[in-house]
């Protein structure tokens, strides 16, 4: 079975090492954009456009199920995808971890980006998962940016910022980028101890797993992992390697070439 998982930058990191643990066998395309990213500014009509034509090419690759590990190609993408492709390719999209969250806790920090934090998108998910709850959202400017360049500098001014700006008390705090978990521990350590992270990278790759199995039997693939950088086939860039999830699926890659 091929997976191709879809996002301008980094953010598919943390969804496809779960894949990758929980399901080595299957093979990985990753489908990356870093001529256009970040996708969060650009116009609809063109996160859309860029979206088909990366799902396109993942389904051209061989590509049996389409996830999409990005919070902005899930909501302005996600239904043009299943529309495009039709019922017998699963897609998957991504949401933020606010439900569980808000399930054991009743003081909760949302930390997105400036765009996701100023959606319509982000408020429905608090009025829907997390009524009664005390829910800040913070902005995290720059961080998800400074984690494709790989500027741990300006990785660390943005951790620090959005933790001066996280109330005392929260205990619950919702990592709603899919690019944050790859930097979880240094978030971690600028919290108290009592804060719990939450994210929805496992659960969007046991979602995706389920959705494989439903399908029935199907290839058992052989593990490979490859990369699409704005459509050309390349290899996970340098950036990726800082993190422990880069690392494993770049191991993958190499032992394919």
């Amino acid at each position: 079975m091929i997976v191709g998982l879809i996002d301008s930058g980094l953010g598919m990191l943390p969804t496809s090492a779960w894949l990758k643990e929980l399901r080595p066998e299957l093979d990985l395309i990753l489908l990356m954009d870093p001529d256009n990213a970040p996708w969060g500014p650009k116009p609809d009509e063109f996160v859309v456009g860029r979206v088909l034509d990366a799902a396109d090419r993942a389904v051209a690759a061989g590509a049996g199920v389409i996830v999409l590990p990005c919070n902005t190609a899930s909501v302005t993408a996600l239904a043009h995808v299943r529309a495009h492709l039709g019922p017998s390719i699963p897609v998957i999209g991504t949401v933020p971890a606010i439900k569980p969250a808000a399930a054991v806790s009743d003081r909760i920090a949302i930390w997105a980006t400036a765009a996701t934090t100023a959606s319509a998108y982000q408020a429905r998910l608090i009025d829907e998962f997390a009524v009664g709850r005390e829910v800040t959202p913070i902005a995290c400017h720059g961080l998800a940016d400074s984690i494709d360049r790989g500027d741990t500098k300006g990785i660390s001014r943005a951790i620090a910022a959005a933790a001066a700006a996280t109330p005392a008390g929260v205990d619950a705090v919702v990592l709603g980028c899919t690019h944050y978990p790859l930097v979880a521990a240094e978030i971690a350590s600028t919290l108290p101890d009592a804060v719990t992270l939450f994210d929805s990278a496992e659960a969007v790759a046991r979602q995706t797993l389920r959705r494989i199995d439903a399908l029935g039997d199907r290839p058992v693939g052989s593990g490979r992992v490859s990369v699409f950088l704005s459509g050309v086939d390349g290899a996970l860039p340098g950036s990726a390697l800082a993190h422990a999830e880069g690392r494993l699926l770049a191991s993958e890659q190499s032992i394919h070439q």
